[in-house]
């Protein structure tokens, strides 16, 4: 075989095979490897015959009569069509808003720079497309508050983690909405959130909020039908199904119980449906508005979400992909068949995410009301569930095949694989981006900002073929420069600002690339050092980052400084006798270079409470935009929601906090430390303004 050919396919279908690790060492994809991802690409590569095949295909699809779907252009800079048209065509453009304009090519094919900010149809040579054209960069803080510089604060929180009386063993958005206006009484501008994208209905076992089922919709568990049906209508359904003392035990455990927790909600839900489907609910009409809004994407998700308990029940398994081929395809006519059989059914998981976007719509509503000036942040997750309700509706566009993960590291010697799959860029340009811009929508339909886990995805993802070890991948690259003007477009579209995770090994450029467009990145205090101890000056830290004491994946500073990270992995084995040495003794120079340097900027600090309120205040003085500290460094906690590399031993997305919502934040050392950082934000304003 013809390894030439080969690596000719792989360039050419975007796979890189040579790359950096993250300790700057050149590391080789085999030859072997860039087949089996290349196959699970839709690229054939067993033998050179094969190979031409692939590399013809892929040099057809970008002939210059295929002109794709949608092209992307930033608002006021010519737009280059010669690859397509001849130069001095007529454009006859239709403007998003209905108007009618008339351009023309210059001779070099290029579109002058005249559309609007929007998405507008063309038709030029008799080929007609879209053209999305972004403006300058998404929304940015300063765009948001009243005087330069931003210099905002806010509290980021698992959702899961809240209490509230009656809310059945985990938090929900009616806490989530009492959380938004206490923390708005004291100030703050924001509140980040865990992903809240709908997993899977029929495995409750699975329940981290990164492996959702899709993220165009919701996860109907954290629904607050009080808030919308109101407390009459829950308190008779809880009734009658008896569901009053399950629910109490719920609400008293320490941990969130979520396969009974979601077996409960699912009773009193479907019981609440059942009321509201007979006779002529008041709300019957904005639910019905909300579906004909919500459009293809719910419809596909509900029948999904029936589709796939019927294929239980016959013994077919819960992954589509292994499903009887007409049952592989939404369009198909027995979907459709078997979705008129059961419109109950249908409608009751549409019901259910009526109820969660006005539940969340509520909470962003009193974050905003309440004096706010971005609200919620969402989260949303890299990728999606390969066996779940995204990945089975747009199959040309994920790839259901193929998971992502990171190759081996120093921390991570074996590599990660996530379990979830991601984008193929071809499949987005074929269709127009729509996955993508859907998605978008989706998760900024109530929200002031939009947190983007692992931002490094819009340049690149390492992909494993299915059954293979995370350091049997590649690098896959996307449409970088496409997806951030879209990304642009739809956050100034909605108003929010947009949150780029950029932790772990960036591609060179990357962050350049997003501070450009006004994506923030991300500082965590306990990475912000040179060399272990050695931490980063309070001016050094950049004002094009958000700035923070800890992530859901790090201990929070109590457990960071009394090493309860390294105990766990003592603990569950996944650290050899070397590595735990090794840790433990940096650790011990962190420890001591965090103190040191609080110290010189703050005075004598007599034990840990100090460092903690003193490292608050440290990332309440730097230059980034906006702070956010996560309510377990606020409360002095010490354990962290989630253990990476772990499944089980540890109680990953399970811990909840003791106090309930409404005097969270009044105990007495989080509202000092909310005091500390919003003194800290105010100095800082005064200094850089």
């Amino acid at each position: 075989m013809s390894e030439a050919l080969l690596h000719q396919l792989a360039e050419r279908a975007g796979l890189a095979r040579d790359w950096i690790d993250a300790n700057n060492r050149p590391q080789q994809v085999s030859d072997e490897v860039l087949r089996q991802v290349l196959q699970a690409l839709g690229h054939a590569a067993e033998d050179d015959a094969q190979v031409r095949d692939s590399l013809t295909s892929l040099a057809h699809s970008d002939d210059a009569l295929h002109v794709p779907p949608l092209l992307t252009a930033d608002a006021g800079q010519p737009l280059a069509l010669g690859h397509y048209f001849a130069g001095h065509a007529r454009v006859d453009c239709q403007l998003e808003d209905g108007a009618q304009l008339q351009l023309q090519l210059d001779a070099q094919g290029r579109l002058p720079g005249q559309l609007p900010v929007g998405y507008h149809r063309l038709l030029v040579q008799d080929h007609e497309f879209t053209l999305a054209v972004a403006p300058a960069g998404c929304v940015a803080l300063h765009d948001l508050v009243s005087e330069a510089p931003a210099r905002c604060w806010g509290i980021s929180a698992q959702l899961y983690s809240l209490r509230r009386p009656g809310d059945g063993g985990y938090g929900d958005c009616l806490a989530l909405e009492g959380l938004a206006r206490a923390a708005a009484e004291r100030g703050a501008d924001a509140l980040a959130i865990s992903p809240i994208h709908a997993l899977s209905a029929y495995d409750q076992q699975h329940y981290s909020p990164y492996s959702p089922s899709s993220r165009l919709l919701l996860n109907a568990l954290y629904a607050s039908p009080a808030a919308i049906l109101g407390e009459r209508a829950v308190r008779m359904a809880v009734e009658a199904c008896g569901l009053e003392q399950a629910l109490e035990a719920l609400e008293q455990e320490p941990l969130v119980d979520w396969p009974r927790a979601a077996e409960a909600r699912q009773r009193l839900l479907q019981a609440l449906y059942k009321d509201f489907s007979q006779g002529e609910h008041p709300l019957r009409s904005d639910f019905e508005s909300f579906c004909e809004a919500a459009g293809e994407a719910l419809e596909h998700h509900c029948r999904f979400e029936v589709l796939q308990a019927e294929a239980v029940d016959r013994g077919l398994g819960a992954d589509w992909r292994s499903w009887p081929e007409a049952w592989r395809d939404p369009y198909h006519g027995e979907v459709q068949s078997i979705a008129a059989s059961y419109p109950a059914r249908v409608e009751f998981h549409a019901f259910c995410q009526w109820l969660t976007e006005r539940s969340l719509q509520r909470a962003q509503e009193a974050a905003r009301g309440s004096g706010m000036a971005v609200g919620l942040i969402a989260d949303l997750a890299v990728g999606a569930d390969g066996a779940g309700s995204q990945a089975w509706s747009r199959q040309d566009e994920l790839l259901a095949n193929l998971t992502v993960g990171a190759p081996p590291d120093i921390l991570n010697r074996s590599g990660q694989d996530w379990g979830i799959c991601g984008f193929s860029p071809e499949g987005l340009k074929r269709n127009g981006y729509r996955a993508f811009i859907e998605m978008l929508r989706a998760n900024l339909a109530h929200a002031g900002g939009l947190r983007i886990d692992h931002v490094m995805g819009l340049r690149r993802l390492w992909l494993i073929p299915q059954g293979a070890k995370p350091s049997e991948g590649a690098y896959l690259y996307y449409p970088l420069e496409d997806l951030l003007r879209l990304l642009a477009l739809e956050s100034v579209r909605h108003g929010a600002i947009i949150l780029g995770e950029d932790l772990g090994t960036v591609p060179e450029g990357l962050r350049e690339a997003l501070g450009k467009k006004h994506v923030l990145g991300m500082r965590v205090l306990p990475f912000e050092q040179a060399s272990p101890g050695n931490f980063t000056p309070i001016l050094d830290w950049p004002d094009d980052a958000l700035a923070t004491t800890g992530t859901h994946d790090l201990a929070p500073l109590a457990g960071w400084l009394e090493n309860r990270d390294i105990d766990w992995s003592h603990r569950l084995q996944l650290i050899d006798a070397a590595t735990e040495l090794h840790w433990r003794h940096d650790r011990q120079k962190e420890h001591a270079g965090l103190r040191r340097t609080l110290a010189a900027n703050y005075g004598a600090l007599k034990d840990n409470d100090d460092v903690i309120d003193a490292a608050i205040r440290y990332v309440g003085h730097t230059r980034a935009p906006l702070v956010l500290v996560p309510l377990e460094d606020l409360l002095g906690l010490d354990e962290q929601p989630n253990l990476p590399g772990t499944t089980e031993g540890h109680p990953n997305w399970r811990r909840r906090f003791a106090q309930p919502v409404r005097e969270l934040l009044d105990d007495q050392d989080a509202a000092r430390r909310l005091e500390v950082l919003a003194q800290a934000r105010e100095q800082a304003w005064e200094r850089d303004r």
